[in-house]
Order: structure tokens, then sequence, then C-alpha cells
């Protein structure tokens, strides 16, 4: 029996729906964030004057979306396109860790470390993620739960630490 849900099947774990992250209105705290964060990204990949001084409006913005989201998640964090912020508040995401494409991350949740999520990981309100370690595709983390070893793929896991339910 498969641990994901009939509605994701078709989400990619390699290929970005960047649709996901499309800002859908004004107050898109999120999505804005998210975009906070690539606009700078791209522009300290372009390099040059006008790209640096235009960045430097990105961190400001990224500052803003920060503080009303109270989350922590790097400029120069490696986030694979298509995530999901659904409730963008409390999120720490160390430096160091990378977030894989189509990933949905919930509120209050740390990824403390190098913790690297594979491909359409969804990971629930609360659940801390305590690296090195590396979480396959298609994987479901259970709301509240503590990981602290690698996780293989097309599984989910749950609890105090968090076991493959």
């Amino acid at each position: 029996m498969s641990s994901i849900h009939p509605d994701d099947v078709n989400v990619s774990a390699s290929t970005a729906d960047w649709s996901r992250e499309t800002v859908q209105s004004f107050w898109d705290p999120g999505r804005k964030l998210l975009r906070a964060i690539r606009r700078y990204q791209s522009l300290k990949a372009k390099g040059g004057v006008l790209a640096s001084l235009l960045a430097k409006y990105w961190v400001l913005n990224h500052g803003f979306w920060s503080l009303i989201t109270q989350s922590e998640i790097h400029l120069t964090t490696q986030i694979g396109g298509g995530l999901r912020l659904t409730h963008p508040t409390g999120i720490i995401i160390h430096p160091e860790a990378k977030v894989g494409p189509n990933c949905m991350i919930f509120h209050q949740v740390t990824l403390a470390g190098a913790v690297t999520l594979g491909g359409h990981v969804d990971v629930g309100a609360g659940a801390k993620l305590i690296g090195p370690l590396t979480v396959g595709d298609h994987v479901v983390i259970g709301a509240n739960a503590v990981v602290t070893k690698d996780i293989p793929s097309n599984v989910t896991v749950a609890g105090i630490p968090a076991k493959i339910i």
C-alpha cells in the first residue's frame, strides 16, 4: 500500500512546478518570501553593479517578509522550484539545507544543519529534521516528528524519534 495521497501521484520529484510559487494576491507572505529569495539569487548569479544594487532591494524585501512570517530562510539556501509554504510561520531552514523540487513545508518546521530533502517531500507542522541527513523522494513527514536519520523514498514517517509507519 502506497503512503502517497491519490491527489499527489502526479506531482513530480524531479521537475519543478513553478506555478506552485506564483504570487496569488497582495497578501501572500509565503510566496513573496520565496520570490525575494529567488530574485536575490538570480541577481547575484548575474553579477555586475546594477544587479548588485537591485539585489540589495531584494535583501530588504526578504527581511520584511521574514519578519512578517517570523521565518528564517537564508538568502543563499538551495531550494528546488515549486516549494509550497502552506502556512509560512516560524519556518527555520539552515543555510546548508537543500530542498528538492515540489516540496511542501508547514508552519513551525525546522531543518537544522545539512538536511537534504528529495523531491515532493511534505513536512508536517512542527516537524524537526536534525542533520546531517537525507530524505528520499515522495516522503510524508508527520506533524511534530523528530527526524534524526536518513529516510528512504516513498514512505511516511511519524513520531519521536521518527519511524516508518
